[in-house]
């Protein structure tokens, strides 16, 4: 894969393909997303080229063999080695050399977490996170999902409460009242993923938001 335009979408590159890595691969596919994804698993490796043409079967997680890959090309690359702790370590600090603008990679525990970060990635817990998930949910009635992407960058998936329903983006601001970003608005088929100031929310909007757990707890609170 050659470096991309400034125009074109963001590329992933995905490293394992375990549960975590190959249910990611899937999702981001879905997405529309341009992927390269590595594994030592021929048939994992296989699955995946139904997929994309980018599935790469490594038998070493080197430097020079994720170069062949072309994965140093790609806006992330994410780490899917949980359990391996010296191969996530190597390869995670292989692709933070190499200078691809984020690194994320899967920690067993707080203590290979803390490598991980220190090595300059950005780290994430899988099973930690999802609990996070579960919890937001039951504590929010509103939110209908919640992902953690880093300690102080979260995005949920929210109803929109009924008293923003005519209102335009502008005069709710969000931003300014809970230092959230409105992402996307989903009504139905229709997926709006630039939302302009002049958006005038409607009855069955789906809306997504980024910020912190802060401002997105007290988004929740003030929609109820």
């Amino acid at each position: 894969m050659s470096r991309k335009n400034k125009n074109d979408k963001q590329t992933y590159g995905i490293v394992g393909l375990g549960r975590f890595g190959y249910a990611l691969a899937i999702e981001l596919i879905s997405a529309g997303a341009e992927l390269v994804v590595l594994d030592r698993d021929e048939e994992k490796v296989r699955e995946l080229r139904d997929y994309t043409e980018n599935a790469y079967l490594v038998a070493s997680l080197d430097k020079k063999a994720l170069q062949e890959t072309g994965i140093q090309n790609c806006d992330v690359a994410v780490v899917c080695i949980g359990e391996k702790l010296d191969t996530s370590i190597l390869t995670t600090l292989n692709l933070v050399s190499m200078g691809i603008p984020t690194v994320i990679a899967k920690a067993a525990s707080q203590e290979h977490g803390e490598i991980l970060s220190k090595l300059g990635a950005q780290v994430v817990y899988p099973e930690r996170d999802m609990g996070i998930r579960l919890a937001h949910r039951l504590e929010a009635s509103r939110m209908l999902d919640y992902i953690q992407l880093s300690e102080k960058l979260n995005i949920s998936k929210l109803m929109v409460p009924q008293r923003m329903i005519g209102k335009t983006v502008l005069q709710v601001n969000l931003r300014k009242e809970f230092n959230v970003n409105i992402i996307a608005v989903e009504n139905g088929s229709s997926l709006i993923e630039v939302v302009a100031p002049g958006y005038t929310f409607r009855e069955g909007d789906i809306l997504y938001v980024s910020g912190s757990k802060a401002g997105l707890n007290k988004l929740s609170d003030w929609a109820e």
